[in-house]
């Protein structure tokens, strides 16, 4: 297999011919672009990280500026409309996010805009500076992309209104969703050594976004070519995407059982139902939404989720046969329940400063889970357990090399990585940077939590330096996880399962230990993986770092304030335990039932003996799974097929997807799985060519033109705004089935 591809041409008209030589090496002729044989072979990529290296391009123009009225304008403007799109999108039955693909997307339109209309001589050259540049772009993206991640900081704020009725101040919410991020931030950055530069830390995800931003701004007839594929299907899925999310949302959970059962049964409900929020799990549905379909990531994400087939038949079994003792209740929720199936009134069991009162439990009784979501707790707890093992087994020597010497903390390292060499040039960020910005934050989120107003303490200052420092930790095998794979494995269940020993009988301070103890993690990751983007893109690492906290302070703003509007207009939509196919609180009801699950009554119900024992037991269960695998590939034949499987087989993914579907909407995950094994199994290896020159574009071109529609779809006619317009319902939009026309929710 080659190591490299011919590096393609930039589309720059400043650039010198000084410039032009130096670079000359590394661009192909105008022949070579045109003909396809030449400019990407036909070697199969074996090695997923290989990606990195055969399809994203080293080139690097240091003279082009970063700084600009473009980028300054468009990040702080998108970095609105992302904040605002993605607090939207959490409160949507649907598990969707704001894509970076769908920033860029919208950032090269009013950029190139932008260069074309506005003049660039004489003064006029400070607004346009030249054509608009892959290190705009990139800044741009970044700012946007980091604003539109929703902080679990505002679900909770959210929580807090919606069960709590506490409601912070304005000033002390938006400082605390700020904060939390940039603790995660501050822990990222002393791992820059271990998960950003060296080329195995590839992040999957992320090609597709760099192949699309090289070949908007790299020339020649081969990304020209690219150019015009991209806009064709992105046209055709802008145009397509209303179809199935508007007047027809059967198209968005075909299922030929439910469509014959034709709402007669809920055990083909609670199987093969999918359209609806919490209808089913969605055996053999297939749907035509690609804002569905793009959330298994199937045209990115490496082809291992035999774990899934796994969920159907152990959440199916174990609902009928009664495990949790949960069969009488509905089949999918993140609720608690009371044993009459009925939506569990918490207030009954606590004291007016939120903590149990033992005398009212007495009479309510405890709550209960569902079947699907125990499970789902469990095998997610096992999934973390996993990932660390399996993290020390198979990458120790990684590890050893990052932190022995506390080599980690050396800005310089010695690593061979084309990209990373590139970047040599350029000034890094000081370590003392990312660690003042630590502790600085961290005494901002302890100084939040008492200030919240109402005589409540949201969780004392030795908690969250505790629970920050658990999370850094963690974040290195997570991030192993989502470097090599793309996959993110939660530590939500197994934080609340440890706070709830620790705050015994206490609800908010639980649900506190997940904002310093998961999210600090998943934004520590989020920070490397545009530390990987930027280094992808040659964006100077200053320059990366001050987008990042540009797009925090404004998206701090923004999910704050669209949070507020949303709770205000749809309280009681989001507060009921199944939603609408518009609107559903999911996502905040998780953190409410495990403040008062495991907060309140995490004695009660999770000790040893005690109904949910087991859930946190997961984690120590998790520790031995990835040990037979291991085992089986040291002894065996190292060529042998058996030893491949061993090494194949992720054991944290497949657990982790044991307990992915108990969720919201279920129909996209079969379409997943094909379109998943043509484009990393028949295209990555049958039509290599292809692969490499279209499959991160299409991917940029679906995700991009389903997510401009939705956002039109959800400010015209789904609420966003104030008042739905429901589509008036017929065959495709059954008023008294669910979508996909299997029974409808209980």
């Amino acid at each position: 297999m080659s190591e490299s591809t011919p590096e393609l041409r930039k589309r720059q008209s400043d650039v010198t011919i000084d410039d032009t030589k130096n670079f000359s090496e590394a661009f192909v002729d105008e022949k070579a672009d045109t003909d396809d044989s030449v400019s990407v072979s036909g070697d199969v990529i074996e090695k997923a990280q290989d990606v990195a290296i055969q399809i994203i391009s080293t080139i690097d123009d240091p003279t082009l500026p970063v700084l600009t009225f473009r980028s300054i304008f468009l990040g702080i403007g998108l970095s609105a409309f992302g904040a605002v799109l993605g607090t939207i999108y959490t409160f949507k039955p649907q598990n969707a996010t704001v894509s970076q693909l769908f920033c860029l997307i919208i950032a090269y339109v009013l950029g190139t805009a932008m260069h074309t209309i506005i003049p660039s001589t004489g003064y006029w050259k400070w607004l346009n500076p030249g054509p608009f540049n892959i290190k705009e772009h990139t800044a741009i993206v970044i700012m946007a992309s980091t604003a539109s991640t929703v902080a679990v900081a505002m679900e909770i704020i959210a929580a807090l209104d919606l069960f709590y009725d506490i409601r912070l101040n304005a000033a002390v919410a938006i400082f605390q969703i700020f904060a939390s991020q940039m603790i995660g931030y501050g822990v990222a950055g002393l791992l820059r050594n271990l998960l950003v530069y060296p080329t195995y830390a590839f992040y999957p995800a992320y090609i597709s976004v760099v192949a699309l931003l090289q070949s908007l701004h790299f020339e020649g007839a081969l990304n020209h070519k690219k150019r015009r594929y991209f806009w064709i299907v992105f046209a055709a899925i802008f145009f397509w995407e209303w179809i199935p999310q508007y007047p027809f949302p059967l198209l968005t959970a075909i299922s030929v059982v439910c469509l014959i059962s034709n709402g007669r049964s809920a055990f083909i409900r609670n199987l093969f139902g999918a359209g609806s929020s919490n209808e089913g799990i969605g055996l053999l549905s297939f749907s035509t939404s690609w804002t569905l379909i793009t959330q298994g990531n199937p045209l990115v994400w490496p082809w291992q989720t035999l774990g899934m087939a796994l969920g159907y038949i152990v959440l199916t079994s174990c609902y009928y046969a009664n495990i949790f003792n949960g069969r009488d209740l509905v089949f999918m929720s993140t609720s608690l329940f009371n044993e009459d199936g009925d939506v569990y009134n918490q207030s009954a069991v606590l004291t007016p400063d939120n903590k149990l009162d033992p005398a009212k439990l007495e009479q309510v009784g405890l709550p209960r889970y569902t079947t699907t979501y125990t499970i789902s707790q469990l095998a997610y707890n096992c999934s973390l357990g996993a990932a660390v093992v399996h993290i020390l087994i198979w990458r120790w020597k990684e590890l050893r090399d990052a932190f022995g010497g506390m080599r980690f903390m050396i800005n310089s390292q010695d690593i061979d990585d084309p990209h990373y060499n590139e970047m040599k040039k350029y000034r890094e960020v000081p370590m003392w940077w990312y660690l003042a910005l630590f502790v600085a934050s961290l005494a901002v989120g302890i100084g939040c939590s008492y200030a919240s107003g109402h005589g409540v303490v949201l969780m004392p200052w030795w908690s969250v330096i505790l629970f920050t420092a658990l999370s850094a930790f963690i974040s290195i095998f997570l991030g192993f996880m989502t470097a090599t794979t793309g996959f993110n494995i939660s530590t939500q269940y197994a934080m609340q399962i440890l706070a709830a020993f620790i705050h015994k009988g206490q609800a908010i301070p639980v649900m506190y230990a997940n904002l310093y103890g998961n999210s600090t993690s998943f934004q520590t990751l989020y920070l490397l993986q545009d530390l990987k983007l930027g280094q992808y893109t040659k964006l100077p690492p200053r320059w990366t770092f001050a987008a990042q906290m540009a797009g925090s302070i404004v998206g701090s703003i923004f999910n704050y304030t669209m949070m507020v509007s949303i709770v205000r207009n749809h309280r009681e939509v989001l507060q009921d335990p199944v939603g609408t196919r518009v609107w559903s609180g999911w996502i905040v009801q998780q953190y409410n039932s495990a403040s008062v699950a495991m907060g309140a009554l995490g004695t009660e119900l999770f000790t040893h003996g005690r109904p949910y024992w087991l859930v946190p037991f997961g984690i120590f269960m998790g520790f031995f799974m990835p040990l037979p695998f291991y085992l089986v590939h040291r002894f065996s034949p190292q060529e042998s097929r058996l030893a491949w499987l061993a090494q194949y087989i992720n054991t944290p993914i497949v657990l982790l997807y044991i307990g992915w579907l108990p969720y919201s909407v279920n129909g996209q995950w079969w379409s997943c799985l094909v379109i998943g094994w043509l484009s990393q199994y028949w295209a990555r290896s049958r039509r290599p060519k292809w692969f490499k020159k279209y499959n991160y574009i299409t991917s940029a071109a679906l995700d991009g033109g389903s997510q401009v529609i939705i956002f039109i779809l959800s400010f015209a006619v789904f609420g966003a705004g104030g008042k739905a317009v429901d589509f008036p319902n017929w065959w495709g939009n059954p008023a008294t089935l669910s979508v996909d026309r299997c029974a409808a929710t209980d």
